[in-house]
């Protein structure tokens, strides 16, 4: 049988690596080459191919080392027991492949995962190879991210944040029942403690940055994680609270969500069908409340209904501010900025320039109207110099009346 040559083994482990959803290159330091000086930049744009959650256009070079794997993680299509094509690149091919993307402008940087092959240690070994030749042979300033493996050696792990702008441990499913029945050879304690020892590292380094001026960088772009949705039977309740535990012990810079994608020849103890994707964007509706809107987990989880599940026809927020509607309606010329975030369809830039409006003037629903997309959901929820909802906020019919309306689906659309 022929070796595959490098293009094949490109579509195998490209394709291989597109179920790894935390691929965004924000918040790393600012480098670039324009003094002459080694090649790439993590502030330029190339080709962009893919889309981070908050909707930012990123162009990345994605791909695994290989997808050969020791492990037999019942929800993964590259486990051990997957009949699937193998293929393997070697740390010097993926260099490779990186700088003639990179020179195309095809790409802006590098995420690079990989199954476990041989042992942990020897592939944690190889990733950090790659990011190792581009910044030290090649003097490569573009964005490197590297996905880390638990299971090997601290020192390995803590090594890879010494060339990667930023580092990542999936937690992989939410519940150590769910890990335990998923994913055998895992555990949920190394984990969360590789988790820790990162984080560990990462605050040591960003305290000698301020003492030394030429301290190491370690992992400037910090570390983040990836959860999967609807392998296990975990509820968006339980979710969430995962998700505000790691931010809170690791400072994580971001929490992704994967949704379970069904596999051919999967598992019996997996479900036959995928979750809606608008669970997994619901999820991440729920994360920026935590993250920009002053929500505590506990608020979040009371928007949930009585299964656990956040509800699909309506956003997370809402469905908070119609449980807790004697919070409501909130006076945009008086009431706190806290209290204005909890106004379902205020942004956050809308609040601070409501905010910063009302100094000057008195605020009216047609200024509220030019700094949201529709005015119809805030109604119900806000007072202003011209407008009071009256009974409106306490009606029966009020969460129908919010709602999208159902869209008739394409035969073949």
């Amino acid at each position: 049988m022929s070796h595959p040559s490098v293009l094949e083994r490109l579509k195998i482990l490209a394709d291989a690596a597109k179920y790894d959803a935390s691929c965004a290159s924000s918040g790393t330091a600012k480098r670039n080459s324009r003094d002459g000086k080694g090649l790439g930049s993590t502030e330029g744009m190339g080709i962009c191919h893919a889309y981070a959650p908050d909707g930012r256009c990123i162009s990345l070079l994605k791909l695994l080392l290989t997808n050969h794997c020791i492990f037999d993680c019942h929800y993964c299509i590259n486990r051990k027991s997957s009949n699937v094509r193998r293929a393997r690149f070697t740390p010097q091919e993926v260099v490779d492949l990186t700088l003639s993307f990179y020179r195309r402008n095809y790409i802006e940087g590098l995420f690079l995962s990989s199954g476990i092959v041989k042992s942990s240690n020897h592939t944690m070994e190889q990733l950090i190879e790659v990011a190792r030749i581009l910044r030290e042979e090649h003097e490569f300033r573009g964005y490197i991210h590297l996905k880390t493996i638990p299971e090997a050696d601290p020192e390995l792990v803590e090594q890879a944040g010494l060339w990667a702008d930023r580092v990542s441990i999936n937690v992989e499913l939410p519940t150590d029942t769910g890990l335990a029945r998923l994913a055998p050879d895992k555990n949920g304690a190394t984990i969360e403690g590789a988790m820790g020892k990162l984080s560990g590292a990462i605050t040591e380094a960003h305290d000698a940055r301020k003492r030394f001026r030429k301290a190491p960088s370690f992992a400037p772009a910090g570390q983040s994680t990836q959860m999967i949705v609807g392998a296990d039977g975990a509820s968006d309740a339980q979710i969430v609270g995962k998700a505000s535990t790691l931010y809170d012990r690791f400072a994580l810079k971001r929490v992704y969500y994967s949704a379970f994608s069904p596999i051919p020849e999967a598992s019996a103890v997996l479900p036959l069908k995928r979750p809606p994707l608008l669970r997994e964007h619901r999820l991440y509706q729920s994360d920026w409340l935590m993250r920009f809107y002053g929500f505590a987990p506990q608020e979040v989880q009371q928007a949930t209904e009585e299964d656990g599940m956040l509800p699909l026809d309506i956003d997370p927020k809402l469905a908070w501010a119609l449980k807790f509607r004697d919070r409501f309606p909130v006076d945009l010329n008086r009431a706190p900025r806290e209290a204005m975030l909890r106004v379902p369809g205020l942004g956050v830039k809308a609040v601070d320039a409501i905010i910063m409006g009302r100094r000057h003037r008195t605020i009216r629903l047609d200024d509220v109207a030019r700094l949201t997309v529709s005015v119809r959901k805030l109604r119900p929820f806000i007072v202003t110099a011209d407008w009071r909802p009256t009974l409106l906020t306490d009606r029966a019919d009020l969460r129908a009346r919010l709602a999208p309306p159902a869209q008739q689906m394409e035969l073949f659309g």
